[in-house]
């Protein structure tokens, strides 16, 4: 079996990482090159870097920034935010990400999952959504770091997502982000019970508990971004408490 990757999330916006709470309230958190190499060594399974600014400002994401992280980190890194085209995505691959992932651009032109599978293969192609509760059991994907409704039903999206070669989805609840109230276990259940690949639970996670409820809810990996940052909860000891609970994980000694 498989071990459930704890994923730390660089959210990135004017070179520094930046976090808030349902996706407003932006608070500076810290350099991302050095807190990147502090996750290397901390257990981390993989790491997300996120520009989150980038479509917003129609450009791409820094790739001299991604290719500074890289440099100091030796797990998985997955670079994301304002990605346009294959050229974009070949640039962050050589700067050292090892996966991509769309978002906005995706939802414009869902062949660009195609062509990327096609390019560089489905293990690279990661589609991020950003879905937020609309009604009873249904949630609407939203584009541009949050900003626009797209009217979309997450649940299809996903589905469709897939169809097109997406290899793993990022699903970011938006009613959760920051609040550290847990993850939105209703929206994973949905998302994980409708598809057949890997869904990263992104948006909540406050207590060592909301993992293993992610789990629970179908997740293959955990999402966390300041909690981490600002040293509530460690990777490890998410991990030590995963295992307590049965549930299978990659730990160093």
């Amino acid at each position: 079996m498989l071990g459930v990757r704890i994923i730390p999330c660089l959210d990135v916006a004017n070179g520094r990482i930046v976090k808030g709470t349902n996706f407003v309230n932006l608070k500076d958190v810290g350099d991302p090159v050095e807190v990147a190499r502090q996750y290397g060594i901390e257990d981390a399974d993989e790491l997300v870097f996120l520009d989150i600014m980038a479509t917003h400002e129609n450009r791409g994401t820094t790739v001299d920034l991604i290719r500074r992280v890289a440099e100091k980190v030796f797990i998985p890194l997955t670079a994301g935010g304002g990605i346009r085209t294959l050229d974009e995505i070949r640039s962050l691959l050589n700067a050292g990400a090892d996966k991509i992932s769309l978002n906005s651009s995706a939802i414009k032109d869902p062949e660009i999952i195609r062509r990327a599978n096609y390019r560089f293969g489905r293990q690279c192609v990661v589609v991020a959504i950003d879905a937020k509760k609309v009604s009873e059991n249904k949630w609407n994907v939203f584009s541009h770091g949050g900003r626009f409704d797209t009217g979309l039903d997450a649940v299809d999206w996903a589905k469709k997502a897939t169809e097109f070669g997406a290899g793993e989805i990022l699903l970011t609840s938006m009613d959760k982000d920051g609040t550290k109230d847990g993850y939105d276990i209703d929206l994973l259940k949905i998302i994980t019970n409708s598809l057949t690949i890997p869904v990263i639970a992104s948006g909540g996670a406050g207590r060592v508990e909301h993992f293993a409820q992610a789990c629970e809810a179908g997740a293959s990996s955990l999402l966390a971004a300041s909690l981490f940052h600002y040293g509530e909860l460690t990777v490890r000891q998410v991990k030590e408490y995963l295992m307590y609970k049965n549930i299978s994980v990659r730990l160093t000694k």
